[in-house]
């Protein structure tokens, strides 16, 4: 393929409104894109506009499945006017800087796994085993078609996964975990000239927020996660200033490790939320509305250092392992695999996601390219 075509096919990418949904436009253009060099696919059409996408290559004489997956879904673009690029309009600057939300997180990535599927394709260099590209809806925003796929047992026949994220072409062989959750507090109202007659929700949320500060002080810390990240984020309560409020809630996030996972962070937060129900008059009440794990794979093993050493073959600058903060699609993906070999690695940096002006260069999208075809390659043979 032509490197032209390749950069057309991010700008294309990147002109598709998938702000928190529509991944079907997505999944339809990458069906006819596949279709057009004869890789199988199959869509599945699961909601309104939204999709999940799989391609497969490979002569299947080998029982070994390599997954590689990307999301095909951004986040939203909250202040156009902020942007001196076309959030949606794939502007190339000096030749080298690609603009777009999504540029980063992650069509560049989606896009260059596709293209090393066409491209081995293409030229008969197909792996003994099975190469699985799946393309997931709704990543940034509760994981609904990751979800169904590993339902769909997606994963059962994986031997490893690759996860397109942005990392600059390091290789991420651990990230935490995400949990949400919410905490309502109940209370008793009354007019504010005699608050006693009350009981105050927000005062409730304010006890937790004095604990939840060192909550996981005493959590160990994950040999390479380092200590358990935590915030409250959300405070909502009260309806009138002149009335004590019986109802308030809290939202709140923490980020999960190897070395203190979602059950004992879920046991942690229901343990403090018990006490304090316990010893004051107000209810609290926890509620876990996302739960996703972390991962982890041997830095050592045979999988992590393939990886890293197609990354060191094509992007000019040091590529290292590492590990990130975030979470990403394989915490789906291995939820029911914990054992799975995954590693998230992806064109310019995880830093540029999300942010205004989102950017890729095309020097690391074309590297990429190269990377997977690499990785697919060394890991059959």
């Amino acid at each position: 393929m032509e490197t032209s075509e390749k950069v057309k096919i991010l700008q294309d990418l990147i002109k598709i409104h998938s702000v928190n949904g529509n991944e079907s436009e997505v999944a339809d253009y990458l069906e006819a894109l596949f279709d057009k060099y004869g890789v199988k696919t199959d869509v599945d059409h699961f909601s309104n506009r939204r999709s999940n996408l799989i391609a497969t290559i490979g002569k299947g004489k080998s029982d070994k499945v390599l997954g590689l997956t990307g999301h095909m879904d951004t986040v939203a673009v909250t202040n156009p006017d902020t942007w001196q690029h076309d959030p949606f309009g794939g502007e190339i600057v000096g030749g080298e800087k690609l603009y777009g939300r999504g540029a980063a997180d992650m069509k560049s990535g989606l896009a260059a796994q596709a293209i090393a599927l066409i491209e081995l394709s293409e030229s008969k260099s197909l792996p003994k085993g099975t190469v699985k590209f799946i393309a997931t809806a709704g990543e940034e925003l509760g994981t609904p078609g990751a979800h169904l796929l590993e339902k769909q047992g997606v994963s059962k026949d994986l031997d490893a996964l690759v996860v397109g994220e942005p990392t600059g072409g390091n290789v991420i062989f651990s990230h935490s975990g995400s949990m949400n959750y919410v905490i309502t507090s109940s209370g008793k109202s009354t007019h504010s000239s005699h608050p006693s007659h009350g009981i105050n929700a927000i005062t409730g949320l304010l006890k937790y927020v004095e604990k939840e500060e060192h909550l996981f002080d005493d959590a160990p810390k994950d040999k390479y996660l380092g200590k358990i990240q935590h915030s409250v984020t959300v405070i909502e309560g009260g309806d009138q200033v002149n009335t004590i409020p019986d109802h308030a809630l809290l939202k709140g996030n923490v980020r999960p490790t190897p070395s203190f996972d979602n059950q004992k962070v879920a046991d942690l937060l229901n343990k403090v939320v018990d006490e304090i129900n316990v010893k004051y008059p107000y209810h609290l009440k926890l509620t876990i509305i996302q739960d996703y794990h972390p991962i982890f794979t041997d830095p050592d093993s045979k999988f992590v250092k393939t990886a890293l050493d197609a990354s060191k073959k094509y992007f000019p600058h040091d590529v290292k392992t590492d590990i990130i903060n975030g979470a990403t699609d394989a915490s789906v993906f291995t939820s029911h695999r914990p054992d799975l070999p995954a590693v998230v690695l992806g064109c310019d940096f995880w830093d540029e996601a999300h942010q205004t002006d989102e950017y890729t260069t095309i020097s690391s999208y074309l590297a990429t390219v190269d990377v997977y075809k690499k990785i697919i390659k060394e890991f059959f043979d």
